[in-house]
């Protein structure tokens, strides 16, 4: 039997996992001071709900869930092999999400604000910063259409983002429909401005040449490529100079609005700036597309945008949507270097007691709970071995019952 877990996945240790709950429950804590509120989903969807969701290159990622007994039995005698799997593991909340809405509406306060704390499941190649089962922290609001929504996911998410310690951050903001209308006064084709932003969307990566090769190697007309080549180059990408090109339209005072308003309540704690080149990969993104990245350790620690058009999938009538997420799995690896520790209430203490005496250790237990987290361990043979375990854990001190009334500190 293996003893490791799977590749891309991870077990915690017991301080490992409660700073990764400390640092979940100081979101959780925060998106609901806000007035949001915490559903649960389940981990397996329907395939064809995963299939048709356009979550973009995560769809070749999802984990597939093989029919059982006698339909899986069918469906490989009748060689259909496109057929042998009827769920799969969601690869993000989103999906989700939307389908939830569409179940469970009639029950729900419009507009929804949501919370989905959870594990997600990517079918990755394994690498740093690649995980295959991963936790996401999303916030959603549904069925309002006012960016009034995209202003407090951003006071919100920032506020949770700075109450874990996360901070020098910049808030970026972009509108795929501004992209669009860039991309067609460019010359691109309708068709296929799904595929230049894809492209467009590593140019952080592999910059303005990177993006000329993909689009000389996609077949698109040399003259448009040029013309948007020499625009990236020229490195003008200021709202101003946009507006210039394709001229005034809803999509660029959204943006004005958003960020003018978002710097206000922000109290100078982050910054806000127009990105163009900002998509995200989802191919549910409608609209504002969000981003913050950390300056002082570089590149993307929550993401999101709207997505108005993937609840209608479910319900055949159009819901408008907006949501961002907080990546966790960054983070944690970002502040566990940084030697972060949970804050406790309490001071963690291990109480020592020979066997025969578990009555009136536990009751002795349950005084000191009052003021501390005990921990009760029976008297092992060895017990200076057992102590230099519990102070390498960070155990605050001990008591051993018995022979002590006194904690004594660690290391003193």
């Amino acid at each position: 039997m293996k003893i490791k877990s799977v590749k891309g996945t991870n077990d915690y240790l017991p301080e490992q996992a409660r700073i990764r709950d400390y640092l979940q429950n100081k979101i959780l804590e925060v998106y609901t001071e806000n007035g949001f509120e915490h559903i649960i989903t389940p981990a397996i969807e329907d395939a064809e709900n995963l299939d048709k969701s356009e979550g973009g290159e995560n769809l070749n990622l999802i984990f597939k869930i093989l029919k059982r007994g006698d339909k899986l039995t069918k469906a490989i005698e009748d060689g259909k092999m496109d057929e042998l799997s009827d769920m799969g593991l969601r690869y993000d909340l989103t999906l989700p999400l939307s389908r939830y809405y569409a179940n469970n509406k009639n029950d729900l306060i419009p507009p929804v604000k949501c919370i989905q704390i959870d594990r997600v499941y990517r079918a990755e190649r394994p690498q740093k910063g690649r995980l295959r089962e991963f936790i996401q922290c999303d916030i959603d609001i549904l069925g309002t259409s006012s960016i009034n929504a995209e202003i407090e996911l951003i006071c919100t998410t920032t506020k949770a983002l700075l109450a874990i310690g996360m901070d020098e951050f910049t808030v970026k903001v972009n509108d795929r429909r501004i992209l669009k209308d860039v991309l067609l006064f460019m010359g691109f084709e309708e068709k296929d401005l799904d595929s230049v932003c894809i492209i467009f969307d590593k140019m952080d990566k592999i910059g303005a040449e990177g993006v000329e090769a993909e689009l000389q190697e996609k077949g698109y007309d040399d003259s448009v490529i040029k013309k948007f080549t020499d625009f990236l180059k020229a490195g003008d990408f200021s709202l101003e100079y946009i507006e210039e090109l394709i001229g005034e339209n809803e999509a660029i005072e959204n943006v004005k609005k958003i960020i003018t308003t978002a710097e206000k309540l922000s109290q100078g704690k982050y910054n806000l700036k127009y990105d163009i080149s900002l998509v995200r990969g989802q191919g549910y993104y409608t609209g504002t597309v969000l981003e913050v990245e950390s300056n002082k350790f570089k590149g993307a620690i929550a993401g999101g945008g709207r997505y108005d058009n993937l609840i209608g999938k479910f319900l055949n009538e159009d819901v408008p949507a907006v949501g961002f997420s907080i990546g966790f799995e960054r983070i944690f690896a970002i502040l566990s270097e940084q030697g972060i520790k949970e804050e406790d209430t309490k001071k963690r203490v291990a109480l020592i007691y020979n066997p025969e005496d578990i009555v009136a250790a536990y009751e002795k237990a349950e005084e000191l709970r009052k003021e501390y987290i005990i921990a009760l361990f029976e008297r092992p043979k060895k017990v200076g071995k057992l102590l230099n375990k519990l102070e390498e854990k960070g155990y605050y001190g001990f008591l051993q019952f018995g022979q002590s009334d006194e904690i004594s500190v660690m290391g003193k």
